[in-house]
């Protein structure tokens, strides 16, 4: 779900370059309209990112490990023929 933080900023930000003399109603329609459009969006928020780039570095790490473990093992299976 969009925080309404990120809905109250974008739609003052909009309000800001329309016309002062536009009524409630038409500001009303227009947040209604802007909070629509950005949840039809595949957004996540900061701490999702986060907690998934914090994810993908673990699996980095594991994978690098686990490629060091299969060069030793080739190597010893080279030494051995």
């Amino acid at each position: 779900m969009i925080s309404v933080k990120i809905i109250d900023r974008v739609s003052a930000a909009v309000s800001n370059v329309l016309p002062s003399q536009l009524s409630s109603d038409v500001k009303k329609n227009m947040r209604a309209a802007l909070q629509s459009a950005l949840e039809r969006l595949d957004l996540v928020t900061r701490e999702e990112l986060e907690v998934q780039q914090a994810v993908l570095a673990r699996t980095r790490e594991k994978l690098q490990e686990l490629e060091k473990k299969i060069a030793a093992l080739e190597k010893q299976l080279l030494e051995k023929k």
